[in-house]
């Protein structure tokens, strides 16, 4: 089961217009169009890109990490035309220091977080109000999640638990992770029995 149901938007917000209409872009196809991306967006945004140079001949390069190190990256004038943001904190810092195109901001997605494992865990807590989460970590376990200070996932899973009245217990546990991508390889490697993602990269949802 995912995790009450706390979800994000996921911002986008453009100097050229991603995947909008053909006429935006042609007057891109003479360079490359470099895109900075939340790194949870990695598998849905490689497939668009692929189809759209596939259909339109132009490169597209982009670069995945963390929403706040991409916005950072952009205020000591990174040369980014794109920036999809997961969450609507790193945008705001943005806009007003006139380092976007505030016409062009949009809501594009949406996503879920979910409590995960690795595929063989016999690990499965009930996620409700003050779920034994800790004890489901077992006696060393960590709870891997994307550093709960500065990267969306990590905000919204630390908000989730605050929320079901478990985060003081599990605070200790938790094993911070640059991105939520990152987050979610512990959880793969078997390095943690339990992470907090979002439900499109998930190993196996605990229920």
């Amino acid at each position: 089961m995912s995790l009450n149901p706390i979800r994000r938007s996921l911002l986008l917000a453009i100097a050229l217009g991603f995947l909008a209409t053909p006429f935006i872009w042609a007057s891109a196809r003479a360079a490359d169009i470099t895109v900075f991306a939340a790194a949870s967006l990695k598998n849905a945004l490689d497939d668009a890109v692929k189809k759209y140079e596939a259909k339109t001949g132009d490169k597209v390069v982009v670069s995945y990490a963390a929403s706040s190190a991409l916005a950072k990256q952009i205020e000591q004038a990174a040369p980014a035309d794109i920036f999809f943001s997961a969450d609507l904190d790193w945008m705001d810092y943005l806009e007003p220091r006139k380092l976007i195109d505030a016409t062009s901001r949009h809501t594009l997605l949406g996503n879920t977080l979910v409590l995960v494992a690795p595929k063989d865990s016999t690990v499965s807590p009930v996620i409700e109000n003050n779920f034994p989460l800790v004890q489901a970590l077992g006696a060393d376990g960590k709870l891997a999640m994307a550093s709960v200070d500065t990267v969306p996932a990590g905000k919204y899973g630390k908000a989730a638990l605050t929320y079901l009245g478990v985060w003081d217990a599990v605070a200790p546990r938790v094993a911070q992770a640059e991105n939520v991508r990152a987050a979610l390889a512990f959880v793969a490697r078997g390095e943690t029995p339990l992470g907090i993602v979002y439900a499109t990269g998930q190993v196996r949802t605990c229920r």
